[in-house]
C-alpha cells in the first residue's frame, strides 16, 4: 500500500475580484500551489445567488489548496480579518495525501 501523510485541505469561497488578494496571502505564507474553480451558483444565509454573465457582479470562485498544518494556520490567521468584511467562506479539513513532501 502507498504511504500517505496528513495535510490540510483549504477552501476559500470568494468573489472573483478578490482572487488576486487571496492569492497574495497564499504566497505570503509560502503555500506553493493552488487552484481556482469557478462556481456557477449557490445559496447561503443571504439567499441564493447566480453568476451574471453580463456584469459578473455575483461571480464567485473556490480557491483550493493543500498545505501542512503550520502554513494552513498561518493562512487562517491572515484571512481572519477578511471573513466578515469580504463575506469569505473558509474551510480547513484534514486530508491524506500521497507525496506529502510536495505540501
Amino acid at each position: 500500500m502507498v504511504a500517505t501523510v496528513q495535510r490540510k485541505r483549504i477552501e476559500i469561497l470568494v468573489d472573483n475580484p478578490l482572487i488576486p488578494k487571496i492569492i497574495s496571502y497564499v504566497k505570503q505564507v509560502d503555500i506553493s500551489g493552488w487552484s481556482v474553480i469557478k462556481i456557477a451558483s449557490g445559496g447561503g444565509r443571504d439567499g441564493r445567488w447566480q453568476q451574471d454573465e453580463v456584469s459578473g457582479a455575483a461571480a464567485k470562485s473556490l480557491v483550493l489548496m493543500i498545505a501542512n498544518e503550520e502554513k494552513a494556520g498561518q493562512l487562517t490567521d491572515v484571512l481572519a480579518p477578511l471573513l466578515d468584511s469580504h463575506s469569505l467562506l473558509l474551510t480547513v479539513a484534514n486530508v491524506e495525501v500521497v507525496r506529502g513532501d510536495r505540501f
